[in-house]
């Protein structure tokens, strides 16, 4: 007799709570094989192949998150957990979690913004001097921005520094203006000096005639005459550019004899009488 009452206590625990943890245990198991799906199926779809890299990303990164609440959620449901008991105490840890977690919302709501305002877009070139960094953006993440370096260096920089900081976009430009300054001798005709700078500045084919390139006098002092060279190019070739345009002046400089001046400074010995 207690045999049978064992046997029918545990047939009733099994139809009760044993077909709940089945019933549990098989959502579970779908419901993460359905999110992992997703995660992997969103990115192709027609709609989000027209959103920017970094909204993309976004919305998949939050989305999976919503998900995987909405599955513990349902999982504990099944299992018979109060529903106003269980939403109270994940109010109550996500309470908790955003006071521990200041900084880290701060740079959630940072890259919401980057994202939604596009300042800049991955594959720009960005200079932030109030944090000193600027590299090419490699991924723009829902905490953090990744930058690459020319030397290849990569720094993090976190979305709420970025927001709160002044972000020079320099990749975005089309076309920059490159600004130099050349001394010379004081003995050096200007006439002779323009038309070589004239002549250096036409060579260079990447540099635009539209804007028109301006070489000026730009100061005279003391030791030597100080010539302003403004010419625009592409914004992609700036560093190329800029350097090669040092290099033929100073190749036109020697092959014309156009001297540069040094930093000198002269000293008058004065001999004074034996008393």
């Amino acid at each position: 007799m207690n045999f049978e009452a064992l046997l029918n206590t545990l047939l009733e625990l099994f139809t009760t709570i044993g077909l709940k943890l089945l019933y549990a245990a098989l959502v579970f198991f779908v419901g993460l094989k359905l999110v992992k799906w997703l995660r992997k199926t969103l990115p192709v779809f027609p709609f989000m192949e027209k959103l920017d890299e970094g909204v993309r990303g976004f919305l998949i990164s939050t989305l999976s998150v919503a998900l995987y609440v909405l599955l513990g959620v349902t999982v504990a449901m099944l299992l018979g957990v109060p529903t106003a008991s269980f939403i109270a105490a994940l109010a109550s840890c996500m309470a908790a979690i955003g006071l521990a977690m200041q900084g880290s919302l701060s740079n959630v709501a940072g890259g919401l913004m980057l994202l939604i305002f596009k300042p800049f877009r991955i594959g720009d070139y960005i200079s932030c001097p109030d944090v000193n960094t600027d590299g090419f953006v490699q991924q723009i993440s829902v905490v953090y921005t990744i930058l690459r370096t020319y030397d290849g260096i990569e720094v993090t920089v976190p979305n709420g520094t970025l927001m709160n900081s002044v972000i020079k976009n320099i990749g975005a430009a089309k076309t920059r203006r490159i600004d130099l300054t050349f001394r010379t001798d004081l003995s050096c005709p200007l006439e002779k000096t323009e038309a070589i700078l004239h002549a250096t500045v036409d060579a260079d084919e990447r540099i635009l005639r539209d804007p028109e390139p301006s070489i000026v006098l730009f100061e005279i002092t003391d030791s030597a005459i100080v010539y302003g060279v403004r010419v625009w190019c592409p914004g992609s070739e700036y560093w190329n550019v800029r350097f090669a345009l040092n290099r033929a002046v100073k190749l036109a400089f020697d092959e014309n004899g156009v001297g540069i001046p040094h930093q000198q400074v002269d000293v008058h010995m004065q001999d004074t009488p034996e008393t």
